[in-house]
């Protein structure tokens, strides 16, 4: 019997039968701290108060679902109000008007509406938000937060043993005509990475965001994360992505210093939304974030983030990058919004210490580690989400990708602060390649990996898409579910799940045989993946997904149609909480799925994730319990409130990576 320690989760108690009853919906009392977030709260209440300034105050507004706002009048500055006033309601609907009027009366003006995630933005005295909730279509207001990104790819994800063609399509399963929406700082769409043998880009369609009208990257991380994603075969081999053959759509939504704002991540969310068709995006890359202040149930990133899910587009999140304080010590309770959000495949990063093998991978000291942070207030009491993130890990430090041209020369601004970053002197500014590191880079390797699933198989949805990622990741020794999720990233494994499932296997009946056949390796009976073609060592599937709380595993996951798996159901939804205990729901998975509550630590020997002990019930586990009923055990959870960078979507903190030994130019 192998053995692992397992990190209780008990004391969520009522509130977690709350979020699992409300789940996408706010709440739905009508106080002034109910309909506000709570870092807004705290300054508009000083401000009305007289104690604090009335500054004017940029935030997003959620509006309840009947109320609707024209999209027609693109963006408003306050000259505009007169005009806005005049033009702002889709089919007169009356309480569209009243919200824009309500805005209006309070001194504010709207900035833009974003009609596909039901909100706008827009700008007011601090002091006149209180009234500003009275209004009849106003679900919840948050600040227009800041936000920043986060900072042999092939060989070591299966990738190259996965793009021979698959059982399901007559071409390569390199993501051919699938769109990857990069939210990022860019694309250098002229860089040879995505341009074809006929001279045309892979870069379909690009749209700035930020107010600055380029969708040119001089920052440098938005090309780069596009190249783990989508990179092709301008050199060879040594520096293609994970889905070589992918469509790039560039959604520039952080400027030339690499920050933005919320509002321009919504507004993009927005667009991927309406314009799902159009480029056939099934993919959005989110390689930044922010600091959460919000639970998932009313943060505007994760809101958005669950419409775009809801309309059939898998959100793809960095975790973030503060596992660590500036004493090396490890930290809990770092993921960042998005990554928060249930709905999202949140990634964090892995050390592949520039090795093909996967045996020596380890999660990177940098990478965030769950539980999610966010909240909701009541009576002045913070009640945390818990939620255990990332999803999987996927290789992320000191990876080599492409170096945009940027704004001095042939250098972008990450090169210029850090020229250890520079691989080659750049002599051809479309042919540069560059260092980075951070769960920024490990994010689009996922994202190309989805890309190769939906390509092959369009009819996936983003639940059955995630939870095949997951399946097949392989666990990481010594590291539990809080840092690596279900486990590493595997390619391969993913592919070989697909080659077997029938058509429409999301909208079979529950419990009804989705594969064509047994899932076997070259050993016989068993799931596993050979990778580097190297017979002798075959890499396990964890056989897991992870589900809030908890995780469920077994083989039924993937040979039974699980009702997780639906259109507009989330993975998460498979686990529901009874009094203090995480139980399976019965209505949306089948018998033979089993359950476990909290986290995991994988012992030594890689044990995977369904051959272990019984789960020990958190009032057996002593005084390793820390704070709200999450047990971290061997690190440090970070102090309730204490944030790194409150309000600014952090990134570029691990561009240098770990160091230690790292991918080779070629």
């Amino acid at each position: 019997m192998v053995s692992f320690t397992v990190y209780g989760q008990s004391s969520i108690g009522d509130k977690t039968e709350e979020i699992a009853a409300a789940d996408q919906v706010s709440r739905t009392d009508e106080t002034p701290q109910s309909k506000i977030a709570p870092d807004l709260f705290e300054i508009s209440d000083a401000a009305l108060r007289g104690v604090g300034s009335d500054a004017s105050q940029k935030v997003i507004i959620q509006l309840k679902p009947e109320t609707a706002i024209d999209d027609s009048f693109g963006d408003i500055n306050a000259s505009d109000n007169t005009r806005l006033l005049s033009k702002e309601v889709l089919a007169n609907t009356e309480k569209a008007g009243i919200l824009v009027t309500d805005i209006a009366g309070v001194g504010g003006f709207v900035k833009k509406s974003f009609v596909n995630v039901g909100m706008v933005s827009a700008e007011l005295p601090l002091s006149q938000i209180n009234e500003l909730i009275k209004s009849e279509g106003v679900a919840y207001v948050s600040p227009d937060r800041e936000v920043t990104s986060s900072g042999h790819i092939a060989y070591t994800s299966g990738a190259e043993v996965a793009w021979p063609a698959t059982n399901n399509t007559n071409s390569n399963a390199n993501g051919k005509g699938v769109g990857i929406a990069i939210l990022d700082s860019g694309i250098d769409s002229g860089h040879n990475l995505w341009i074809g043998s006929a001279g045309t880009s892979r870069v379909k369609y690009s749209k700035d965001f930020t107010g600055q009208n380029v969708t040119t990257d001089k920052f440098g991380h938005g090309t780069h994360v596009a190249s783990l994603a989508a990179g092709g075969y301008y050199f060879g081999w040594q520096y293609n992505g994970i889905a070589p053959d992918a469509n790039l759509i560039n959604l520039r939504v952080l400027d030339d210093k690499g920050t933005g704002t919320s509002s321009n991540a919504v507004a993009a969310i927005d667009w991927a939304i309406a314009n799902k068709a159009t480029y056939n995006i099934r993919i959005i890359n989110m390689s930044l974030g922010t600091p959460p202040k919000d639970s998932y149930l009313n943060d505007p990133l994760c809101k958005a983030a669950r419409r775009a899910y809801n309309a059939g587009i898998l959100v793809v999140a960095s975790a973030g990058n503060n596992g660590k304080d500036s004493n090396g010590v490890k930290l809990y309770g770092y993921i960042n919004s998005p990554g928060i959000e249930p709905s999202v495949l949140t990634v964090g990063a892995a050390n592949t210490y520039g090795t093909t093998e996967r045996t020596d991978d380890s999660v990177t000291a940098y990478s965030s580690r769950g539980p999610t942070r966010g909240y909701t207030t009541s009576n002045g009491v913070k009640n945390y989400d818990n939620l255990i993130k990332p999803d999987l890990v996927a290789p992320g430090n000191k990876l080599i990708g492409a170096k945009s041209a940027g704004q001095t020369g042939n250098a972008n601004s990450l090169i210029v602060k850090y020229p250890t970053l520079n691989v080659n002197d750049g002599s051809n500014t479309q042919s540069g390649v560059m260092y980075l590191s951070g769960t920024s880079m490990a994010t689009p390797m996922v994202s190309g990996t989805a890309a190769i699933l939906f390509q092959s198989r369009p009819d996936l949805t983003p639940g059955l898409a995630k939870s095949i990622l997951m399946y097949t990741a392989q666990p990481i020794r010594n590291a539990n579910t809080l840092e690596q999720g279900a486990g590493l990233l595997n390619v391969k494994g993913a592919v070989e799940v697909l080659n077997l499932l029938k058509p429409n296997a999301a909208t079979l009946a529950n419990g009804t045989a989705m594969l064509t056949g047994t899932l076997t390796n070259q050993f016989g009976t068993g799931q596993c993946s050979i990778i580097h073609f190297d017979y002798s060592n075959c890499v396990p599937w964890g056989k897991g997904v992870i589900t809030n709380y908890g995780f469920l595993y077994g083989d039924v996951l993937m040979t039974k149609k699980q009702g997780i798996y639906s259109s507009g159901v989330l993975v998460g939804d498979g686990t529901v909480m009874s009094g203090t205990s995480l139980i399976r729901s019965s209505s949306l998975t089948t018998s033979g799925v089993n359950v476990y509550q909290g986290a995991i630590k994988i012992n030594s020997n890689g044990v995977l994730v369904g051959d272990g002990v019984m789960f020990l019930a958190a009032s057996s586990m002593g005084s390793d319990l820390v704070g709200n009923g999450v047990l971290v055990g061997d690190g440090v959870l970070v102090g309730d409130g204490v944030l790194v960078g409150d309000g600014v979507l952090v990134g570029d903190a691990a561009v240098l990576g770990d160091n230690t030994a790292c991918m080779q130019p070629e």
